[in-house]
């Protein structure tokens, strides 16, 4: 007979999501809905009647940790919808930042994910800020990565969280010979530093997979499951390492091809928890005779593309561009450690590219007919598609659909079939960005229906 459990909220991510897990008498999860409750931001509304200059800046501000994503996906998709071509040298700029914010990025979910995992050969758990050894040194080489990644997005954007430097059109600014030449002694310093620890972190994650059991966030050793975090959603990538909008010859993705439904159609309903686990850190489990109702409380849409529920993020990117396809949680997070040579590499072509006497605003800059133009950016956690309708100047209708409000219903199934006390390490793997998935706000019963006229 199946039991209702849940976990709220869930840790080490950016935001705050709940777990509601219906679970067999083995622990075995049968259905489980992953769910935002995070604060909305309404930064779709806000932009209504902004200039376009205003918007990707204001749409920065939905996290502190992808904003770059946000702010490039925001100017593309103004340019998308005023037929505005940028210059190369713009676009160079544009691509170092890309890859800074994704090295940056990667980097930091490790500190996240690390704790989960073993000591490779050991049933050491790891620690990431232990001062011992061999971690501390691990822990030390991740931390110079993101202070590499963020000193060259400081040096590219203006700042190295909400760029200042990009703008509709290209870039306010090109970079002096000196920035370049610090760009690439950077790059280069980073490269020996990337590799061992992709390697490492590879050897971690392979290691926690061939594990029979694991233990949860209590400690105790629970067994695993043999397709663990499996799901069978396809996948969505619009790029390799940067995007793809409206504007090129070759679209690589199509808004005719999205649709959304309510949460009030793809969450369960109202439930009574009857199954809690006082020692779950921190805090225990949601306690028995509480209501969960998923339905009610979800605050994100759930987005389809050809009708059903998609990955985005780093394996997405590797099935559609190199035929990789490792299954389960592990394999996500393996293929976001061999994301990281693209980062340095194709940073450093980028430098050894970039004229630093060239043009980096366009000549001529539109101010828009109103026709929808979206930019598909490939941010760290995946496609984050901005859509966008500009008349003269200003914005008349503005989406995001972010990497993780894809990934909301795509993790959801894949936590089917898992033991539930190890449910976090599966919403960990897709390494959520919360607070830029909120879109929506059901406020009580009496008021459900806001759930279903929000999205049209």
């Amino acid at each position: 007979m199946s039991k209702v459990v849940e976990i709220s909220p869930t840790t080490r991510h950016e935001g705050h999501t709940k777990l509601v897990l219906k679970v067999n008498d083995e622990g075995i999860i049968e259905r489980g809905d992953w769910l935002s409750l995070t604060p909305v931001r309404g930064i779709e509304k806000l932009a209504i009647g902004k200039s376009m200059h205003q918007v990707p800046k204001i749409s920065s501000r939905v996290c502190g940790i992808c904003p770059i994503a946000h702010t490039l996906a925001g100017c593309e998709a103004m340019e998308a919808s005023i037929g505005c071509e940028i210059p190369e040298d713009a676009y160079l700029l544009r691509l170092i930042l890309q890859c800074a914010n994704r090295l940056h990025s990667h980097a930091l979910h490790n500190i996240l994910s690390l704790p989960d995992m073993y000591l490779p050969g050991t049933d050491v758990k790891i620690n990431p800020f232990t001062p011992e050894e061999p971690v501390r040194t691990v822990a030390l080489r991740i931390q110079r990565l993101r202070e590499i990644a963020q000193t060259i997005g400081e040096i590219v954007g203006g700042e190295a969280i909400h760029p200042s430097n990009p703008r509709v059109g290209g870039m306010y600014t090109n970079i002096t010979p000196r920035a370049k030449a610090k760009i690439y002694d950077l790059a280069k310093e980073g490269v020996p530093l990337m590799h061992a620890h992709m390697d490492l972190m590879i050897a971690i994650f392979k290691n926690w997979d061939a594990r029979p059991t694991a233990a949860n966030a209590s400690g105790v050793e629970v067994e695993k499951t043999e397709k663990f975090g499996f799901h069978d959603q396809g996948y969505m990538a619009a790029a390799p390492l940067y995007a793809s909008s409206s504007l090129d010859l070759d679209p690589q993705w199509s808004p005719e091809r999205w649709t959304e439904v309510r949460p009030w159609d793809w969450y369960m309903g109202e439930m009574e928890i009857d199954l809690e686990d006082p020692s779950y850190p921190f805090g225990g489990t949601t306690k028995a005779g509480a209501k969960a109702w998923p339905q009610m409380e979800a605050c994100t849409g759930v987005p389809l593309y050809d009708g059903a529920p998609v990955e985005v993020g780093p394996r997405a990117r590797l099935a559609k561009y190199r035929d990789y396809d490792r299954k389960g949680a592990m394999g996500l997070q393996i293929a976001r450690q061999m994301e990281f040579p693209d980062t340095l590499y194709a940073m450093i072509e980028a430098v050894d590219a970039l004229d630093t006497s060239g043009s980096v605003l366009a000549d001529e800059i539109p101010c828009g007919d109103g026709t929808l133009g979206w930019c598909a950016n490939e941010a760290p956690r995946g496609c984050d598609v901005h859509l966008a309708k500009v008349k003269d100047n200003k914005v008349q209708w503005y989406s995001l659909l972010v990497p993780t409000t894809w990934n909301f219903p795509t993790c959801s199934r894949a936590l089917e079939g898992a033991p539930w006390q190890l449910a976090e390490v599966i919403v960990r793997a897709y390494d959520p960005c919360v607070s830029c998935a909120t879109h929506m706000l059901v406020v009580d019963e009496e008021k459900k229906v806001v759930a279903q006229k929000l999205i049209q």
